[in-house]
């Protein structure tokens, strides 16, 4: 088994591929398609802005690849931000930004000001706890309702429900993993979110890409 880490300039590619390597999976990263193609799935880290990302990922030409994968039923895993960029689109930057358009909905930042009009604080930082709603799908086997940690000042929403494996709560219901038959991705850092994060990794590479 082979994982393609796709590196377009805006990934965390030591703590994904780290965290590849304490469970012990085979993994490349790559720069362009041609050099990651044939691998049995695929990883999209993520950090940063959304409109620079999508413009990275159009001139490293995985636009077309991501889609194709996911159209061919490789299984592909948003981390953070590469979860972000699976959505319609995004209003990071005052403007809106076309995403990959592989799951409904739209970014856009935590208002800062909850129901009762009290003010939090943004970004979401630290540690917050899942509550699992789809404990049936691959993606979720032995993943407990435990603390994964966070960081984000934009947020998901959508209103197709059945995508939403598990969410969290900070001041609003926050997408925390989503997922539709072979693509899967989770707004928080698996490889820095402990057992949890560790088991959605594994899930993904030795149950979903064995698949």
């Amino acid at each position: 088994m082979m994982i393609g880490v796709i590196d377009y300039g805006m990934g965390n590619l030591f703590s994904v591929s780290k965290a590849l390597e304490r469970i012990h999976v085979e993994y490349k990263l790559g720069d362009r398609p041609q050099a990651i193609e044939g691998c049995d799935g695929y990883i999209l880290p993520g950090v940063g802005a959304f409109p620079d990302a999508i413009s990275a990922l159009e001139e490293h030409d995985f636009i077309d690849f991501i889609k194709e994968k996911v159209t061919d039923g490789v299984p592909v895993y948003g981390i953070c931000l590469g979860m972000q960029l699976l959505f319609d689109s995004s209003e990071e930057g005052g403007r809106n930004t076309n995403g990959l358009g592989l799951f409904p909905g739209t970014i856009t930042r935590f208002p800062g000001i909850d129901e009762q009009g009290r003010s939090y604080k943004v970004p979401h930082m630290g540690w917050n706890e899942l509550e699992i709603h789809h404990p049936g799908k691959a993606l979720m086997t032995d993943v407990e309702e435990d603390h994964v940690y966070f960081v984000h000042s934009f947020v998901v929403k959508t209103e197709e429900s059945s995508i939403l494996y598990a969410t969290a709560d900070y001041h609003m219901e926050v997408p925390a993993i989503v997922g539709k038959g072979n693509l899967v991705a989770s707004q928080f850092h698996p490889e820095k979110s402990g057992k949890p994060g560790m088991q959605l990794l594994e899930n993904f590479c030795k149950v979903m890409c064995k698949q």
